[in-house]
């Protein structure tokens, strides 16, 4: 079921591109526009996070009277060109619709939002979020304990379960299931893109991280569009890098520029097998899966074994290289991106090799 796509309403035409923009007459105008009486008097801002397609601030604001409003956020935005905006309008969509329209019919920690504004384009955004410090991004080159990924995975189960199989969420606009009109796209711009990653990355792949891009080519189409016999809103790009760690050990994800519809354990195979080290996922994967499984039950998901979860696991591992292919051509180059691509790569290659038999050699 595909849904006729709508851009969400549009609530300023003068939307920041650059975090100096990020005024305390544009702050004022934006809170006041969303039903914050406040009115703010000086603002700090600073720069946080490693996003690859928008930049993050850190706004320590000062207000004119007492206000209940926190005295830190976090505004997200489209930076840079036009042309990278313009790439990325889709994205800037995504996330501006999950916080408006989805985010309080699931049950899966995110930032509170006091603001949402978006252009007709979608080529420019901004969202004013919950500061989460003390809590800290998570490292994607650095990998993360077995605890905090299972902490991630069961957080993950709140964004699946409450909508399990849920047909309305192709009322949202623009939320679908993958068509053959889709798969003809992704073949049409895959193969380009995976020789453009070979090329970029050359000698510093090894025969098995090779034979896992050829294995993705070969076979993502025919992935892309293979009946589901269960579906649910998906994160997308579920890593570490997209989840803050509090000291207390709870979770809170962010990033959701990519969500869909989809099998739900593309979140959980991309999430172990790119997250955690060959060693520790080897050693710890199905117990994590069937933690995962067990928080769905909780969340009211019947019908659905773990046995049947765990198969559910190994097909979607496939998962890990397409979004390395497709966010490494996407974002723009940097050294800690192409290290962060690589490592990916490297532990999904291994994941692949290890559960999917004669798939790699």
């Amino acid at each position: 079921m595909t849904a006729e796509y709508t851009p969400p309403r549009t609530v300023s035409e003068d939307i920041p591109t650059d975090p100096d923009s990020l005024t305390p007459a544009w702050l004022t105008a934006t809170l006041q526009a969303h039903g914050h009486a406040v009115e703010v008097d000086s603002v700090t801002v600073t720069a946080v996070g490693s996003g690859q397609m928008a930049g993050s601030y850190r706004l320590l604001l000062r207000y004119r009277d007492s206000t209940s409003l926190p005295v830190s956020m976090i505004a997200k935005l489209a930076i840079g060109s036009d042309d990278h905006r313009r790439f990325g309008a889709g994205a800037f969509r995504n996330e501006v619709r999950f916080y408006r329209d989805l985010a309080s019919t699931l049950a899966t920690p995110v930032p509170g939002c006091y603001a949402t504004v978006v252009s007709e384009s979608g080529s420019e955004f901004v969202l004013l979020l919950d500061d989460l410090a003390p809590a800290v991004q998570g490292d994607q080159i650095a990998g993360c304990t077995v605890e905090q990924v299972r902490a991630v995975a069961v957080a993950a189960a709140g964004l699946h379960g409450p909508r399990w199989c849920d047909d309305t969420l192709f009322q949202v606009p623009g939320l679908s299931l993958p068509t053959a009109e889709d798969r003809d796209l992704m073949d049409s711009v895959l193969a380009p893109m995976a020789d453009a990653f070979v090329e970029r990355f050359d000698d510093r792949l090894t025969d098995l991280e090779r034979s896992a891009i050829t294995w993705l080519v070969a076979t993502a189409g025919e992935w892309l569009v293979a009946p589901l016999r269960h579906f649910a809103l998906l994160h997308g790009d579920l890593r570490v890098d997209n989840v803050m760690f509090a000291p207390d050990g709870t979770v809170t994800l962010l990033d959701w520029q990519t969500i869909t519809p989809g099998q739900p354990l593309r979140d959980i195979a991309f999430l172990l097998s790119t997250s955690l080290t060959i060693e520790d996922r080897r050693r710890h994967e199905r117990a994590i899966v069937a933690d995962y499984h067990r928080e769905l039950t909780r969340h009211g998901v019947t019908g659905y074994s773990v046995q049947q979860c765990w198969a559910d696991y190994v097909s979607s591992l496939i998962h890990a290289p397409l979004i390395v292919v497709f966010g490494c051509g996407a974002a723009a180059p940097t050294p800690r991106g192409d290290r962060m691509f690589h490592t990916m790569l490297t532990r999904s290659a291994a994941a692949i090799d290890d559960l999917v038999p004669g798939a790699l050699r």
